[in-house]
């Protein structure tokens, strides 16, 4: 029985004359992925934060008028179980995301730099708030997802001309001590990961670095450091992107803060688990590059940007810690 999913049940009522709070209760409950089992009865897989969400919807519905209440329960057996979990089947949200982003893939060639970036920005809140309600994950998900990163790669190829593919391999630890004073070099035009990696190198590794910023990677100095693209000293490896490689290359992860930066320029680089902190860092690189900002100047201002959430992660860790003592 232990393997039965646990639920909640929620009953309410609301005034019949109160229109708005019906359609604000309403939203916010599709928008939690609950599922109706008839008309004022929704059931959601249990879970502390569900839990907690689900009171403070109460007594939100017990002021707006209306009444509540909120019951918890195991499924009766494995059939019951089946049954209440098919309630919640995204495939055909999966579904149409997939469809949508196959056509809209077609015309990216035919769009401005600017209407690609509002594309990925649309697209992966759509993908994120559907895999946000898929309690159940089945095939669906993961060819939804797939299809999310294979838009999000053709967007990239023509954002920046020649990113890296993941190459196979182990991450090997070098030596700061190794790269003082070194001309660094990447492709010009910079996005996330690389204006991630540069501030990241300047900061923790080569505090006197000097950027040179690639029309091509074929440009490449002999005697440069080359990141994010291929054949580079730095770049993709299996499932982590360059920020990401510099990082455990140069002993760099156990820095305060660090797990989360590296989790949110993950997220934006190929997407993956949601990150809340991505959408306000990709806005502000978007207004950025929209004010014709030079690589140079581009990478001071968002190097501001990187140390404050660095901080902002690193207080965020400390928080967690001490909740779990």
């Amino acid at each position: 029985m232990d393997d039965l999913t646990h639920w909640l049940l929620l009953v309410l009522t609301l005034p019949t004359d109160n229109a708005t709070a019906r359609m604000r209760y309403w939203r916010a409950l599709k928008t939690k992925g609950c599922a109706v089992l008839r008309d004022g009865v929704y059931l959601l897989p249990d879970d502390e934060r569900a839990g907690v969400e689900m009171a403070e919807m109460c007594e939100g519905i017990s002021q707006a008028g209306g009444t509540s209440y909120l019951l918890r329960f195991g499924s009766r057996d494995g059939a019951q179980d089946l049954e209440f979990q098919q309630l919640f089947d995204r495939s055909d949200d999966y579904g149409t995301l997939r469809r949508s982003l196959s056509e809209t893939r077609k015309t990216l060639g035919s769009l401005a730099p600017v209407d690609i970036t509002k594309l990925l920005r649309k697209t992966r809140k759509e993908f994120e708030a559907i895999a946000g309600i898929d309690f159940f994950p089945s095939e669906a998900s993961t060819r939804a997802q797939s299809a999310w990163q294979d838009f999000v790669a053709a967007a990239d190829a023509v954002l920046s001309p020649g990113e890296p593919h993941p190459a196979a391999g182990t991450i090997k630890p070098v030596k700061r001590a190794d790269y003082q004073g070194r001309v660094w070099a990447t492709r010009r035009k910079l996005w996330v990961d690389r204006v991630a990696s540069a501030w990241l190198v300047r900061r923790f590794v080569d505090s006197e670095a000097q950027f040179l910023w690639l029309a091509s990677p074929d440009e490449c100095p002999a005697g440069a450091v080359g990141f994010d693209f291929d054949g580079a000293t730095f770049s993709h490896i299996n499932d982590r992107v360059t920020f990401e490689v510099l990082a455990a290359s140069f002993g760099i992860e156990d820095e305060p803060g660090m797990a989360g930066l590296s989790s949110m320029v993950h997220s934006l680089d190929v997407g993956g688990i949601a990150v809340p902190e991505a959408a306000g860092f990709e806005a502000v690189m978007t207004g950025a590059k929209q004010r014709g900002l030079s690589d140079d100047e581009l990478l001071t201002e968002m190097s501001q940007m990187l140390d404050s959430l660095l901080a902002h992660f690193a207080a965020q860790e400390k928080t967690s810690a001490r909740r779990r003592r």
